[in-house]
Parts: structure tokens; sequence; C-alpha cells
């Protein structure tokens, strides 16, 4: 089903504009795919899709072109994994906690994820912050990073 559903996301974004999760969401429901917004969010992270300045002036999803980086954020995925204690959303703030001196790697792991209304990342020693869009994103990517922490 994920496969299915994957390769229907990769038709959807070379046949149409989409500029939105809820776009995606929308057209996959069109296609008999029903499922949660944060389904699709890892899915886009999965397959790597990025948006990109569409010709007509809008933001769209594509593939990211950006080969060979894999093994690299592979390792920033792990120190990720490794090294963070605990995350807490506040607002339309996440607080990531690390162990002493991991806060700045964790905040660039987060900053290749190319995560969905995140507007930035701050870090220190131990305390890395990451700035959302809205309460909802910063609530539903908390619950993202409790999941990839499990």
């Amino acid at each position: 089903m994920k496969e299915r559903r994957q390769q229907a996301i990769l038709d959807i974004i070379v046949r149409q504009d989409v500029e939105t999760q809820e776009q995606l969401l929308t057209a996959l429901k069109g296609r008999g795919f029903h499922c949660t917004q944060a389904t699709i969010s890892r899915d886009i992270k999965e397959l790597q899709l990025v948006k990109e300045l569409s010709p007509a002036g809008s933001y769209r999803y594509v593939v990211s072109d950006r080969k060979g980086k894999g093994e690299h954020d592979e390792r920033l995925r792990n120190i990720f994994r490794e090294g963070v204690i605990s995350v807490a959303a506040a607002q339309n703030l996440v607080v990531v906690k690390t162990m002493p001196g991991l806060a700045n790697a964790a905040a660039a792991a987060l900053d290749r994820m190319n995560i969905e209304n995140m507007v930035g990342t701050l870090a220190g020693d131990d305390t890395a912050l990451l700035i959302m869009g809205t309460s909802q994103s910063a609530e539903a990517f908390c619950g993202e990073i409790k999941g990839m922490l499990r």
C-alpha cells in the first residue's frame, strides 16, 4: 500500500503543480488513497520531495535533485536519534533537549530534513529550538519526532 501510495504521489506531482500537503491529500483521495497528513509528511520526506518555484511564480513539490547526500543525512539522523533526550511543543515552538554538545548536530539534521512549515532552528549546547509556522504544525512535528525516537 505504501509503495503504491508513494508512486501515486510521484505521478500526481509530475502531472500537476501541488503547493501544499492538503492539495496532495485531496489528490490522493481522488485516486482512492485515504491517509492522514502525517502519513503524507512522512512520504514527502522518504521520497525526498522539496518545494521549488514554478514558472507561474508559486511553489510546487518536486523530487529533489540533490543526490549523494544520503550517507551524510543518515549520519545526521543517527546523531539525532542517539543524542536527543526529549522533545516538547510550546505553541509554535518545538524544544529539543539533547545530550551536552549535540544540539547543533540535532539542529543541522532537522534543517536538512526539509520539514513542512518549519521557519528555522536555533541551537545552544544541549537545546535546539525549532520555530514552526503554526502551533498545529509544532504539535504534529513533535509527535513525529517522538515516533522517530522510539
